[in-house]
């Protein structure tokens, strides 16, 4: 009996042991999050990143080892996906165009003059229809949406001063965008010449004449200096840009609920910062860019409208569009 006893002490020291040695393990090795982004260390959503890592830092302590590269050290634009998809790297910013491009039903989510502000992008990613949508991206794309951050209403932004009134006053303009399909088909709806270029490449792109234009919220304008080869903002509102932060399947799947709760608490927490900042920021930028010799314009914003939204609803892909979404998304703006 004693020997009995003393194999099981020794049984259940072993198990102990091992369940010290692997608890030791997993000290030692935290889930590697590499966050990716394209955009530059001024930017707010870059800024915001370090948002995140300290929150779910703090709410998971020792968890993650998070690791944060900008400007596209570690992937290009239109590399970050794919580094998603083949687990180079745990989390990016994934933009609605790259996910139209992979799911082109969900095209609707990048047409212009849709969402009014960042509360109603995450009133749409909140409800039924957004919970269907991140589904979808989850099940065909392999990445999860955490939340949405406002990366701003998007402006034109002109090398040469022109008189802009309407997209017929865009014709023949060479207007940057990234290089996916999505974004590609708003510059042909805005009346421009769409051309891809990096955005890395886009301030040389400016300052040679490679491009005419390229559009971007205006704190994104400010952060890479392209008012510095540039002399013209034109206020068309196109686009009120979301920036949903993803993290792949790979990394998500090794979490419990309340690890992944967490996650979302702290890519919220990070966009929170981020929207507050650039809304704050977007008031004070016209009167900077004004002083620093920039005309800013404001056109026939209702011409251009009515001319975005045909372009898209007369157009094969609005054809792919779910059907009654573009009323509920309606419905959801606060």
């Amino acid at each position: 009996m004693k020997t009995l006893k003393r194999s099981a002490l020794i049984a259940l020291s072993a198990v102990s042991f091992a369940a010290m040695a692997i608890g030791a393990v997993q000290a030692q090795d935290p889930i590697e999050l590499k966050f990716t982004t394209v955009s530059v260390p001024t930017d707010l959503h870059t800024q915001a990143m370090k948002v995140f890592a300290d929150t779910l830092n703090e709410s998971e302590p020792g968890l993650f080892d998070i690791q944060l590269y900008d400007s596209g050290s570690l992937f290009s634009q239109s590399g970050d996906l794919d580094a998603l998809q083949r687990g180079n790297a745990e989390m990016a910013y994934v933009s609605f165009q790259l996910i139209a491009d992979a799911i082109p039903q969900f095209g609707l989510f990048t047409a212009g003059y849709l969402f009014q502000n960042a509360d109603h992008y995450r009133s749409v990613m909140n409800s039924d229809l957004g919970g269907e949508f991140k589904q979808t991206v989850s099940d065909e794309m392999g990445i999860q949406l955490l939340d949405v951050c406002y990366l701003g209403t998007r402006e034109l932004n002109l090398r040469r001063y022109r008189d802009v009134q309407t997209p017929a006053d865009l014709e023949g303009v060479k207007l940057r965008m990234p290089g996916s399909d999505a974004w590609l088909f708003l510059g042909e709806a805005l009346g421009a010449n769409p051309t891809p270029l990096p955005f890395s490449e886009v301030y040389l792109g400016l300052q040679t004449g490679t491009v005419d234009a390229q559009d971007n919220p205006l704190p994104t304008v400010d952060a890479a200096k392209f008012y510095e080869v540039t002399e013209q903002i034109v206020l068309t509102d196109h686009l009120v840009d979301g920036l949903p932060i993803a993290v792949n399947n790979q990394t998500w799947e090794q979490l419990n609920d309340a690890q992944k709760g967490h996650m979302v608490d702290a890519a919220m927490a990070a966009c929170d910062w981020n929207n507050e900042k650039r809304y704050a920021e977007e008031d004070r930028l016209v009167a900077f860019f004004e002083s620093e010799g920039l005309k800013v314009t404001t056109p026939d914003v209702d011409a251009f409208r009515s001319h975005v939204q045909e372009f898209y609803l007369s157009s094969e892909r609005a054809k792919l569009w779910p059907e009654g979404w573009v009323d509920r998304i309606n419905a959801l703006a606060n």
